[in-house]
């Protein structure tokens, strides 16, 4: 895990979609659901579809992060992406756009694609810092050292 990042596994047995990790790294929040794909086909409940697009829809971060051994690599997608997730899962993913480890799908799936943990927290870094308004080569003096 990256210097500054902080995590707090959620154990949820009783349903209501809360994602799986809370984390907060260099004082950007965001919430994670993990996922492995045995194929194609991703197990999304209902309730973590709704909860997810519900936190999303009203600013909040969050992902899907899910390790595809099928495909020798990890997605990433947005938390608006769980309908599509559950719909399509992750057949048809193809390369789209310039954007770095950038996939798609022809059923509206948009992601990234990484194959190593290290290439996820670049990006994952550089996304948060977009998402949260900052400029990377400006320290955040916000956060207690």
């Amino acid at each position: 895990m990256p210097k500054k990042c902080f995590a707090t596994r959620i154990e949820n047995k009783h349903g209501g979609g809360v994602p799986d990790v809370h984390m907060v790294w260099d004082g950007r929040p965001f919430w994670m659901e993990l996922k492995v794909a045995k194929s194609n086909r991703l197990n999304v409940s209902p309730q973590q579809v709704a909860w997810n697009m519900a936190y999303w829809a009203r600013g909040g971060v969050n992902f899907f992060l899910v390790k595809a051994p099928s495909h020798k690599c990890i997605y990433l997608f947005e938390g608006n992406q769980g309908p599509t997730l559950v719909g399509a899962g992750l057949s048809g993913l193809e390369p789209v756009g310039s954007g770095v480890g950038s996939v798609g799908s022809g059923s509206g799936l948009q992601g990234s694609r990484f194959k190593n943990v290290q290439d996820l927290y670049i990006y994952l870094d550089e996304h948060l810092n977009e998402k949260y308004g900052r400029d990377p080569k400006v320290p955040n003096l916000s956060v207690v050292q």
